[in-house]
């Protein structure tokens, strides 16, 4: 499905934007650990740890007692790093609850010469956390989740764009469904512009489900991609919501 290749891709985004992620990665530490004082939690578990580009784990674990970093892979760097941390645990999961297993195995069914034409018989879970979790910190994941799935069904299925925006949403759905059952910190995108040459802008709507009601609420936007590595001569930008609830 491309895991490692969809990580590596985030890194050396991040790197080729040298300063550009700067601002938006400060802004999600500091609303992350304003939220840990105001909630006191005695455990922490972060779901999409990814390369803890965002994260303060040491600065964590000194304001709770465990903290768990949940991913379906974590790179090499971070089990180094996490590792010469007392208090936290790696743990490999898939946060979509099985979902890209029950979308290979859909699409992997058919034979060669046919490709799938309905998402009949995926089931969407939701992520069941191994143990009580204390305060989840979902961390700019829950647009995410979506990614890999789609990437495969546009490349290996014929889904129209209608059936697969209802997937992506019911996603989204199963995701803000775990959190509103825990203390949580949520910290996501909602909406991308596009801004080429021309300089009429373009809006896509990345987030698709509600926000449930919530404390604390910050935006800002998150300089993505000044260079214009994914849209060529376009410039593009995220606007980013972080919520407790």
């Amino acid at each position: 499905m491309g895991y490692y290749d969809y990580q590596s891709g985030l890194i050396y985004r991040h790197l080729n934007q040298e300063s550009g992620w700067d601002s938006h990665l400060d802004k999600c530490r500091r609303y992350i650990l304003r939220a840990i004082d105001n909630i006191k939690p005695g455990k922490v578990t972060v779901l999409g740890s990814g390369w803890l580009l965002e994260l303060p784990v040491a600065e964590i674990v000194e304001k709770t007692g465990k903290v768990e970093l949940v991913d379906i892979i974590h790179p090499p760097d971070v089990v180094k790093q996490a590792g010469a941390i007392e208090n936290v645990e790696l743990i490999e999961s898939d946060v979509t609850g099985g979902l890209i297993e029950n979308v290979w195995k859909k699409i992997n069914a058919y034979p060669f010469f046919r490709k799938a034409d309905n998402l009949e018989g995926i089931l969407i879970p939701e992520y069941k956390p191994l143990s009580d979790p204390g305060l989840i910190i979902s961390l700019n994941l829950i647009t995410q989740l979506e990614v890999l799935p789609v990437r495969y069904l546009k490349k290996k299925a014929r889904i129209n764009e209608e059936e697969l925006y209802r997937f992506r949403r019911t996603i989204q759905e199963r995701h803000m469904e775990l959190l509103s059952k825990y203390r949580s910190v949520l910290i996501t995108d909602y909406e991308e512009v596009i801004t080429p040459r021309s300089g009429e802008k373009v809006r896509i709507p990345t987030l698709i489900t509600e926000l449930p009601r919530g404390t604390d609420k910050e935006e800002w936007t998150w300089d993505f991609d000044l260079k214009g590595a994914d849209y060529y001569n376009s410039r593009s930008v995220m606007h980013v919501i972080a919520v407790t609830f």
